[in-house]
């Protein structure tokens, strides 16, 4: 009996990540997006939109990790927009570079893109852009709220997944 049960939950197991193999995260209607968009490229210009991009998601991470809905994300980040500035541009410096950079925040234009294997059209979409010199450059971008990429920042390693066949494994093996 008990042997059955357990064919029966692995096997349940099984078409569960079969079918989880496909599937996608998709991004909600009400979403606010981060893109950084590199001055050009270069090696240099690309590498300098990467370490923006790494120090943003810590400041944004902290701004909005407690945050429960989209109008207050949206608030904070308005509130937030000369802190924001500030963290570039101590970026910027820390990295000896003098490039002009402006942010943006509200519709601003999506090429096509991918995310987590879904494409998602071209349009306006609410979004922080920080665009660094003339903005020429290969992009970067990321979900802020709900916090899709946010997650990715915090210092913790460990994620401990549950689920309710694996209580059941457990619980007769």
């Amino acid at each position: 009996m008990k042997k059955t049960i357990i064919i029966i939950l692995l096997a349940m197991l099984g078409f569960y990540f079969l079918s989880m193999k496909g599937s996608a995260l998709i991004i909600p209607n009400e979403a606010i997006r981060l893109r950084v968009l590199a001055n050009s490229n270069s090696k240099e210009d690309q590498e300098l939109k990467l370490k923006v991009r790494d120090e943003l998601q810590l400041y944004m991470y902290e701004l909005l990790k407690d945050t429960k809905g989209i109008d207050q994300a949206r608030e904070k980040i308005k509130q937030n927009l000369d802190q924001i500035e500030d963290c570039v541009n101590r970026t910027l410096q820390k990295y000896d570079s003098a490039i002009k950079f402006q942010i943006d925040f509200g519709l601003n234009y999506f090429p096509d893109k991918e995310y987590k294997g879904v494409v998602y059209p071209a349009g306006e979409y609410e979004s922080v852009l920080v665009t660094l010199g003339e903005g020429n450059g290969n992009n970067w971008w990321c979900v802020l709220f709900p916090p899709l990429c946010l997650m990715e920042a915090e210092e913790s390693d460990t994620v401990e997944y549950k689920s309710f066949f694996q209580e059941l494994i457990e619980k007769y093996l």
